[in-house]
Parts: structure tokens; C-alpha cells; sequence
């Protein structure tokens, strides 16, 4: 079990443009569909949990591991997360302040914002779909999306709403 989560995490780690949340879609398609480790139910509230702890947006891989293995788990799946992006990460570092002024970097620059946009939302969209299991919470999501993209609400007020409406439907 812990071969199999370094080397899920470890394959992942290299493909987190912008952060773990990046590759949620990928998270919740290996550990719900093919491992059938969670349910999308399950998989959307360790990510609820991860998200409302403090600390780090990775918080959701150490509760995976955790949840597939104990404590070792938990600590593979975090360095299995953390050791390959932040190796590669230190590497190209160097070359990149060596070529402040190079055109390939302002490409790579100004391709990687959208390319990172793009696996955000593809995340976001997963857990949605994953979280929504009726019309009720599908209109919850929807009217939270709604209030955060139009106006200046913080998003806790967003969650106690949605928290609100949860209790109140029951």
C-alpha cells in the first residue's frame, strides 16, 4: 500500500502546475474510480476537511495516505506530494534566474497562467459534481458560485450559507 501511494503522489507531484489542486481531477478519478478507495461523497468531504484545516492547499493527499494507511501513509503520500516538485522546482529555478531576459521564458511565463487556470477549474469542476448530489446542492453550488463571482463577499459568508441551507433541508 505505501509503494502504491509514493507512486501515485510521486507522479502527480510532477504534474501539479500551480499547485496540488491542480491535479484534483486526477486525484478523484485514481482514488474514486479505479481504486475505489472513497466514494465521490467521501472524496468531496476529505477535501472539504483538507481545505478547512490550516495549512497547506496539499492537506488532502496527507488525509488520503492517512485514510489508505495510518500515519506511515499519510507521511508517504505528503513527501511522495511535496519531494519531486520541490526538487525540480529548486533545479529550474537556477536556470530561470540565469535567463531573466530569454524569449522562451516569457513564453513559458505567459503560457503557464492560463494552462493553470484551466486545471484549477478543471478541480473545481470535478468536486462540484462529485459534492452535488441533487438539485438542491446543485443550486447551492451554483448560487455560491454566482455571489462569489459577482460581488465581494468573503468566502466563509458563502460557506455559512451553504452550511445554513444544509442544516435547514436536514
Amino acid at each position: 500500500m505505501l509503494l502504491n501511494l509514493a507512486l501515485l503522489f510521486f507522479k502527480l507531484s510532477l504534474l501539479a502546475v500551480g499547485g496540488v489542486n491542480s491535479t484534483l481531477p486526477s486525484i478523484a478519478h485514481d482514488v474514486v474510480v479505479q481504486r475505489h478507495w472513497f466514494t465521490p461523497a467521501q472524496f468531496a468531504q476529505i477535501f472539504a476537511i483538507a481545505q478547512a484545516a490550516p495549512g497547506p492547499n496539499m492537506l488532502v493527499v496527507t488525509l488520503i495516505g492517512g485514510h489508505e494507511a495510518g500515519v506511515l501513509g499519510g507521511i508517504v503520500a505528503t513527501l511522495a506530494i511535496i519531494m519531486p516538485s520541490g526538487i525540480l522546482a529548486m533545479l529550474v529555478s537556477k536556470l530561470w534566474d540565469r535567463h531573466r531576459e530569454a524569449r522562451w521564458r516569457r513564453v513559458i511565463q505567459g503560457a503557464l497562467l492560463p494552462i493553470t487556470a484551466g486545471l484549477v477549474l478543471s478541480a473545481a469542476y470535478v468536486l462540484v459534481r462529485q459534492a452535488d448530489d441533487g438539485v438542491v446542492t446543485a443550486a447551492v453550488t451554483a448560487v455560491a458560485a454566482g455571489l462569489g463571482w459577482r460581488t465581494r463577499l468573503h468566502p466563509l459568508w458563502l460557506l455559512a450559507g451553504g452550511t445554513l441551507v444544509g442544516l435547514l433541508m436536514g
